[in-house]
């Protein structure tokens, strides 16, 4: 259920750039120790962070969006974002949408529609029966809604609209125009609080948010916004120097229960209402990281879910291993490689 708070945003915002502070230089530690990536974030107990806001424009009416990562290390440094060099391979397909900047302010040809509900019912467990994405990207003159921008240099930036004044009358309702996840939005502060999730990289705990999917159903259980337009970055399947994506592995019948600590998967999610502890193959501070993630789905054998050997995995590697070795497969017992659709996942922080 989106919140049904409203927002009054000022008719006339005097400040466009973020208050320095939010982007002190240097690495520093999140709340309980954990290593900040994104250094412009801050992050509070209860898995929500904080980011400074950017106001922008489309088709005439203000936005409001975040900047997560970038390719130019430059423009990364200076937002205080992570460096992600591979989405620099996006630049000219229409994964991007490029945008101007006018006066320091970015216009967008399209933007999000915040008001459809966001539903996942599942009354059988995973997969769900019905299910619909509490946002979707617009398609305006033939151009489709992406998070990720292109700049006039030709930078590319991660970059999702998290709220729209649709209705052009200075003021945002959080029920329907804004993304389900956000839990607070101070545009005379230019901060926004977000939900995140939490998984693994590299068998150590992360957490990232979840902004945009290329599909229905992942964009319905991340409860992100629908982005088909993701799936035209370069490659599917392609988790080098020479993609703009990095992999991530999410089982589908891992173990449930909310106090198991074992549980993992995309069916746990569905049975337990918490994070499905999807595990991605890079961090920020290594050169094949991107926040664009290739999903793998990971079914476990029958032999290994009646041995209790689907127990939880926190390194892709491992995943890719058990899959050669016939443990895990792709659901129904294909292949295990990439599925076919992207989740914009940009990790925040690493405990």
């Amino acid at each position: 259920m989106k919140n049904r708070k409203t927002l009054i945003v000022a008719a006339l915002v005097a400040a466009l750039a973020v208050p320095a502070a939010a982007l002190a230089a240097g690495s520093r530690s999140a709340d309980g120790g954990r290593t900040l990536f994104i250094r412009s974030a801050v992050e509070h107990a209860g898995d929500t962070v904080t980011f400074p806001l950017y106001r922008g424009t489309s088709q005439g009416k203000t936005i409001w969006y975040i900047v997560l990562d970038s390719s130019n290390g430059n423009d990364a440094s200076a937002k205080g974002v992570n460096t992600s060099q591979k989405l620099a391979h996006a630049r000219g397909t229409t994964a991007v949408q490029r945008v101007t900047v006018t006066n320091g302010v970015v216009d967008f040809p399209a933007s999000v529609d915040f008001s459809p509900q966001h539903i996942v019912q599942a009354p059988n467990g995973f997969p769900p029966t019905v299910f619909q994405a509490g946002a979707v990207g617009q398609v305006v003159n033939g151009v489709a809604y992406s998070p990720l921008i292109q700049l006039p240099d030709g930078t590319i930036e991660n970059a999702p609209q998290i709220a729209f004044d649709a209705n052009g009358d200075g003021t945002i309702d959080l029920a329907t125009e804004a993304a389900d996840k956000v839990v607070s939005l101070d545009v005379a502060n230019r901060r926004v609080t977000y939900r995140e999730t939490n998984g693994f990289a590299r068998t150590n705990p992360v957490k990232y948010v979840s902004t945009d999917s290329s599909d229905p159903l992942a964009a319905a259980l991340e409860d992100a916004t629908l982005a088909p337009a993701l799936d035209a970055a370069p490659f599917a399947g392609g988790d080098g120097t020479d993609s703009a994506r990095a992999s991530l592995a999410a089982f589908v019948n891992g173990q449930t229960g909310a106090t198991n600590p074992q549980r993992q998967g995309l069916n746990s999610a569905v049975a337990d209402g918490l994070d499905p502890l999807n595990i991605l193959a890079w961090r920020p501070t290594q050169g094949r990281y991107s926040p664009l993630w290739d999903v793998h789905l990971a079914q476990w054998s029958a032999a290994a879910v009646a041995a209790g050997a689907n127990t939880r995995q926190t390194e892709f590697d491992a995943v890719e291993q058990l899959a050669e070795n016939g443990t895990i497969t792709g659901p129904g017992g294909a292949p295990f490689r990439a599925s076919g659709f992207i989740v914009d996942c940009p990790i925040v922080s690493q405990g």
